[in-house]
C-alpha cells in the first residue's frame, strides 16, 4: 500500500493558493488515475483505489498546513505504515516555478507543514517531492504564498504538475525512490 499525501488548506479563500501546490498535484493525481475524494477520515480528506497494481490511498489533510503532522501521524499508524511507502508533495519557494524536486530526506526548510510533520513523525526521513512556487521578491512570505499564480507562473506550474503525477505513478509502479529521483530530478 503507498500513500501520497499533499499539503496545502482547506477553504475556498485558499483554493489555487501557491501554498497549496499539493493539495493540486494529488487532485490532479486522483483525475488521472480515476480517484476520488469520498472519504473525511484521520483529519483528512482521503481517495483510494488500484494504481498500477497497487492500493493507493491520497490524502489532502483538512487541520490546515500548520498542523499537518497530526492528520499523517494518524494515517500512517491506522494502516501501519512503513515510511518507505509515503510521500509528501508540497511547495518550495525555493525552486522555480513548476520545478521538481524529490528527496529521501532532510529539515524542514523553513516549510511549517513540513516543521508539523517532522515533529509528529519523530524523524526527518520520509520521501518528499516539492514543487517550485519561486520566491517572493518583495513581497511578505505569508502573502505569497497565500497568494495566486501569474498566468505565466500557472503555465510553469501546470508543466511541473503534469511532471509530478508522472513521477508519483512511477513511484507507485517501480517501488524504487532513488530511480524516481534520478529520472525527475533534471534541470528544465
Amino acid at each position: 500500500m503507498k500513500l501520497i499525501i499533499g499539503l496545502g488548506n482547506i477553504g475556498r479563500q485558499y483554493e489555487n493558493t501557491r501554498h497549496n501546490a499539493g493539495f493540486m498535484i494529488v487532485d490532479r493525481f486522483a483525475d488521472a488515475n480515476g480517484l476520488s475524494f469520498n472519504k473525511e477520515k484521520f483529519d483528512a480528506q482521503l481517495a483510494d483505489g488500484m494504481v498500477e497494481g497497487q492500493k493507493v490511498i491520497l490524502a489532502k489533510p483538512t487541520t490546515y498546513m500548520n498542523e499537518s503532522g497530526r492528520a499523517v501521524r494518524q494515517i500512517v499508524d491506522y494502516y501501519d505504515l512503513d515510511l518507505d511507502d509515503v510521500i509528501i508533495v508540497y511547495d518550495d519557494m525555493d525552486l522555480d516555478c513548476g520545478r521538481l524536486r524529490l528527496r529521501q530526506k532532510g529539515s524542514a526548510g523553513g516549510h511549517n507543514g513540513i516543521k508539523s510533520l517532522i515533529a509528529h513523525l519523530d524523524t526527518q526521513q520520509f520521501d518528499r517531492l516539492r514543487v517550485g512556487i519561486d520566491h517572493p521578491k518583495q513581497t511578505k512570505v505569508v502573502d505569497w504564498v497565500l497568494g495566486r499564480f501569474t498566468p505565466e507562473q500557472r503555465e510553469n506550474f501546470d508543466l511541473g504538475a503534469a511532471d509530478a503525477v508522472a513521477a508519483l505513478e512511477e513511484w507507485v509502479k517501480t517501488d524504487d525512490f532513488a530511480q524516481v529521483m534520478n529520472k525527475f530530478n533534471r534541470n528544465k
